[in-house]
């Protein structure tokens, strides 16, 4: 079968689309850094949080962004975050990055749970990459450090979930209102996974490196189970806790798992990688698919849990797909990325006002309630699904 799938496409949606909707409709002039959140109606909701995570999938987007493009207005966009990262989330008392803060830059929530810790990395890495700025790098460095020191458990191996702002361990670690209070997850180990890997291409550390690799074998020892699937939760010592399924999450870390391989470069861990990544992309494949085309959000094996449909599981998806007909050569595998991108174009972008719409209902409308933007709606997934697509589609 023919692609259909064209880096014009991708190219097209993140020039004219992506990344104008987020210039244009983010920064808050007045205040500084970006507003909180907007409604799908463009009503901008300035009392919402701001997050670390938002501001610093920002700084990857637009650092990103500048990387391929050259376009100063997409750095000065990477600026602002960077900027706002370290004047207002930075503790300059005990090391990290608060949660949130607000409107005026005022710390509201300063637990420093390490999946934002990992995202400082993921983005302040890139944004080192994009500027060679050493205050950068020397952030990222020193989240690093702080993750070694407070946040890996070394009698089990792996990643604990969550400190206080003083480092001590969080009563409740839970990311969301959804997730499990528990010690370790596969969604903190997964975005670490992910920053070390970019975090390795810009800082020769050996302590860097095999930490990556260690990670990579927690994933394949007790994340990754036989069904082709993430654990979602767990205790201390690897037992799973959940029957959940997370088909977004497992479509995505198939693809950063064969990365941070391919960062190792070590014939046997890709060989591994190829094969777990394989695993992975096939149970999505084989139940993970709404009838229209959609990505199942959560389910058990016996049933669905959350029936809306999430922008970042499509955008994941496609990447996932593609990255596994690259590795198997499996027309299942392309057609699967060519299905989920149409649905992106058919459901999720706004054609009429720009941007893509974050949630839908389970027939495929938008959720009223759904934000535009906000703490977690950032432009990283979008936005990276171009760039992902633009590196790996022929010419």
């Amino acid at each position: 079968m023919d692609s259909t799938l064209t880096k014009k496409q991708f190219k097209q949606e993140l020039r004219d689309n992506i990344l104008p909707f987020w210039m244009i409709n983010t920064p808050d002039r007045a205040n500084g850094g970006f507003y909180g959140g907007m409604t799908i109606d463009h009503v901008i909701l300035n009392d919402i949080p701001r997050t670390a995570v938002s501001c610093t999938r920002l700084l990857w987007t637009f650092s990103r962004a500048y990387r391929f493009y050259k376009k100063e207005e997409y750095i000065n966009i990477a600026h602002i975050a960077f900027e706002y990262l370290t004047s207002k989330f930075w503790d300059n008392d005990f090391g990290g990055l608060f949660w949130s803060v607000d409107r005026y830059g005022s710390p509201v929530n300063t637990r420093k749970h390490h999946y934002a810790q990992a995202f400082g990395i993921y983005g302040l890495s890139e944004y080192f990459q994009a500027t060679e700025e050493g205050l950068s790098l020397n952030l990222a460095v020193q989240l690093f450090e702080l993750l070694e020191k407070y946040a890996y458990e070394p009698k089990f191996g792996g990643y604990i979930e969550g400190s206080n702002r003083e480092w001590t361990l969080l009563e409740d670690k839970r990311l969301g209102e959804s997730d499990m209070n528990c010690q370790k997850s596969m969604n903190t180990m997964l975005h670490i996974m992910e920053a070390y890997t970019n975090l390795a291409i810009v800082w020769d550390s050996t302590k860097v490196r095999n930490q990556l690799r260690d990670t990579l074998d927690i994933f394949t020892d007790h994340i990754i189970n036989n069904a082709g699937h993430f654990n979602l939760f767990f205790d201390n010592q690897w037992e799973s806790l959940s029957d959940h399924i997370s088909y977004g999450h497992d479509i995505e870390g198939s693809w950063l798992f064969y990365e941070a391989a391919e960062i190792l470069g070590n014939s046997d861990a890709l060989a591994l990688a190829r094969e777990q990544s394989l695993k992975l992309a096939n149970g999505v494949i084989l139940s993970g698919i709404n009838s229209d085309g959609s990505i199942i959000q959560e389910a058990t094996a016996a049933e669905i849990i959350n029936p809306k449909k999430e922008w970042w599981s499509q955008a994941e998806a496609v990447i996932g797909f593609y990255n596994a007909y690259q590795l198997s050569g499996s027309l299942k595998y392309l057609e699967a990325a060519q299905t989920s991108w149409e649905y992106i174009q058919d459901k999720l972008i706004d054609k009429q006002r720009g941007g893509w719409f974050k949630r839908l209902l389970p027939d495929g409308s938008v959720d009223p309630s759904s934000l535009k933007f906000g703490p977690w709606e950032g432009p990283y997934h979008e936005s990276r699904l171009c760039f992902e697509m633009l590196k790996r589609l022929p010419e």
